[in-house]
Order: structure tokens, then C-alpha cells, then sequence
């Protein structure tokens, strides 16, 4: 699950809240997110909701911070690093 690149309502973010309570200490749950933890409750309009959740993905978790240039666009960078380097 891609999580933090829209805004999510209330709806929605209740609907997360009971899947991850759910899938807690039952299931594994991968989620990916470009947004920091601090940031989740105004993703989901609501703090206490996001405190929630995150109490249930995070304890038992690994959490993998990874930083750098988008994958996306390596190859142009890449590209565009090799045309400079003919000139």
C-alpha cells in the first residue's frame, strides 16, 4: 500500500485504521509512504487517528528510510549525465 501522496477523508482513513487493526499481529502489512510519521495526521485529517495507526505498524516493525533520486528519472539523469561528459 502507497500511502501519503493524496490526502485520505475521514472515511477512508477509518476504513485504514480497521484494516490495520485487523491485519495487527495476524498478518504482515508493507507500507510505503512519502511522508514522514509527523505528517500522517494531516494526510488523514485526523491526529489522534494517525497516532492510532501508526501505534499498530510501527511496534513490531522495521521501518526502512530510504533517500536519494527518484528511480524514475535515473535514467534521464543518467542520460543527461553522459551528453555532458561527450561535450
Amino acid at each position: 500500500m502507497k500511502f501519503g501522496y493524496l490526502p485520505v477523508d475521514k472515511t477512508g482513513a477509518n476504513l485504514l485504521f480497521q484494516l490495520l487493526a485487523k491485519r495487527y499481529e495476524r498478518n504482515s502489512t508493507i507500507v510505503t509512504s512519502n511522508q514522514q510519521f509527523s505528517k500522517w495526521g494531516e494526510v488523514l485529517s485526523d491526529s489522534t487517528l494517525a497516532s492510532a495507526i501508526l501505534d499498530r505498524l510501527l511496534h513490531h516493525s522495521y521501518v526502512f528510510n530510504i533517500t536519494g533520486n527518484s528511480y524514475r528519472i535515473k535514467d534521464k539523469l543518467q542520460e543527461k549525465e553522459e551528453n555532458n561528459n561527450v561535450l
